[in-house]
């Protein structure tokens, strides 16, 4: 490009406060000279530059006064990762065709690709070549498993190059993860407190909720920060032998975050991107030894023990291939596992069991010490039967919430749960036994209160299967910040009357 065109490809900044979550997007008038003459139009992708840093954007055409001739709006995120202010000085100019679009198309078209391709694909996305647009694509290509083994270890290992890779002092360094689909099955504190006051290392990095009411790393955020630098996490990990971190802010294989951001708002999750997106996660944080806890039921993520079989060789097999030990535990998906559906709800939970607490979740509390069990087991230091006990030893004596409250003032310091403002009781309309629960529409009903948006919504869930009712007692409570979501998530909740069969 010339001097002159340069020159006539500049445009003053203008922020004008939009916030478009993950996405660049360049705003500029329909009339706008450059505009025009480059020949410009809505959801062209445009790199974008200031001195020698670029980004590429999507473009959005304004036919309102909001902008100025001369002027281009950028939307909050992209003004951040340009680094750039109003009145500052951009230029834009056409992006070149994303060669590995070509490969995403022909995944569309069912055709199988190489390590070589997805390595391609990751990378671009990593780069910020891809918009909103083309990475539904390729996650939409990528459902229904249609990621043969190969793909998914390909996928796996690209998307593990794309990030920062820890290494730790020990040569053993342990994990879970759980497949999700569960409401209140937020184990993870609780396992990482146990099995880090046995002496063994595992810093657990957490994703946010993509489509349940929260993500471990919502539930830990109203205990302590969880939005940590590798070096603070380091730290963390040094002094107490675990942590329970948000995994966005430490760039541990970046790409997962866009691809989630993404299906988020598909509300789908690809099962081989999953993978992926887990064991990838678990190498790059620099993971020996994993358990994977997958549950079944008819309303949770993998609906069959069949699924989850396949599911299992799946993990294991890729785990394998990429250098990791993994072991996966089917377990019952048939009920909320927790009390607490929602960010603070499930953070009250997570302490009545530290604490050992009366009315502590008992499916909670058991399901947390069979994979700290199985966790101690694969480290070798425990043989078969007394990775439980010693689980068990370690939490009845306090030593499991001593450590908890160590990590989370070694992350920041430890805050209370908060509680929310408006609670509605949803009582039995008739006497039975509780025989079905439909966990996919009580997690809607903790989402339609506000959940994990506001941390202290959600639901606490008082009907486990096969507990006799009479007419008139609580099933659950919803608890939201607003009588507007109270209303909401009420309304839903009495018009749907599968939620909860009673017999």
């Amino acid at each position: 490009m010339t001097k002159e065109n340069q020159n006539l490809n500049q445009l003053r900044v203008k922020n004008i406060g939009i916030d478009t979550y993950r996405e660049n997007i360049l705003f500029m008038r329909y009339d706008c000279e450059v505009c025009l003459s480059e020949g410009f139009t809505a959801l062209t992708r445009i790199v974008v530059t200031n001195g020698k840093k670029s980004i590429i954007a999507t473009l959005n055409v304004v036919t309102s006064e909001i902008i100025s001739h001369g002027e281009a709006g950028l939307s909050i995120e992209a003004m951040k990762r340009l680094g750039v202010k109003t009145g500052d000085s951009i230029r834009v100019s056409h992006l070149n065709p994303i060669e590995s679009f070509k490969k995403v198309r022909a995944k569309m078209y069912g055709n199988e690709l190489n390590e070589a391709s997805l390595a391609e694909i990751v990378n671009d996305i990593a780069g910020g070549r891809y918009s909103n647009i083309e990475l539904a694509a390729f996650i939409t290509s990528c459902v229904n498993k249609n990621l043969s083994l190969n793909e998914i270890t390909g996928l796996t290992k690209a998307m593990i190059n794309t990030g920062e890779k820890l290494n730790w002092s020990s040569s053993l360094v342990f994990d879970k993860h759980c497949v999700g689909g569960l409401p209140g099955n937020r184990t993870t504190p609780i396992v990482v407190s146990i099995v880090a006051a046995c002496g063994l290392m595992i810093p657990k990095t957490s994703s946010r909720a993509i489509t349940s009411p929260a993500g471990t790393a919502d539930t830990m955020e109203t205990m302590a920060p969880v939005a940590l630098t590798i070096d603070q996490m380091r730290k963390v990990v040094e002094a107490e032998g675990g942590c329970v971190v948000w995994g966005g802010t430490v760039q541990l294989s970046p790409v997962d975050d866009i691809l989630i951001s993404v299906e988020k708002a598909l509300n789908v999750d690809s099962e081989g991107q999953m993978i992926a997106s887990v064991l990838s996660k678990k190498a790059a944080a620099g993971s020996t030894h994993v358990i994977i806890d997958i549950p079944v039921g008819e309303t949770a993520k993998v609906r069959s023990r069949q699924s989850a079989e396949y599911l299992q060789h799946q993990m294991e097999s890729v785990g394998k291939a990429i250098g990791l030990i993994v072991k996966t535990i089917i377990t019952d998906g048939s009920q909320p596992v927790g009390k607490g559906i929602g960010p603070a709800l499930e953070a009250h939970d997570i302490l009545d069991v530290l604490k050992n607490n009366t009315v502590a979740s008992h499916t909670l509390r058991e399901r947390s010490l069979e994979l700290a069990g199985a966790l101690l087991e694969l480290s070798g230091q425990w043989s078969e039967g007394k990775g439980l006990a010693q689980a068990v030893e370690v939490l009845e004596s306090g030593k499991a919430y001593q450590k908890f409250m160590r990590i989370c003032e070694a992350q920041g310091g430890f805050r209370l749960p908060p509680r929310a403002k408006f609670q509605y009781d949803v009582l039995a309309d008739h006497k039975g036994m509780i025989a079905s629960i439909d966990n996919r529409t009580l997690a809607r009903v903790a989402k339609l209160a506000g959940a994990p948006k506001s941390p202290a919504s959600g639901l606490e869930f008082y009907a486990p299967l096969g507990k006799h009712v009479d007419k008139g007692d609580v099933l659950y409570t919803i608890h939201a910040e607003s009588e507007g979501e109270l209303l909401y998530a009420r309304n839903y909740a009495e018009s749907v009357n599968h939620i909860i069969s009673i017999i």
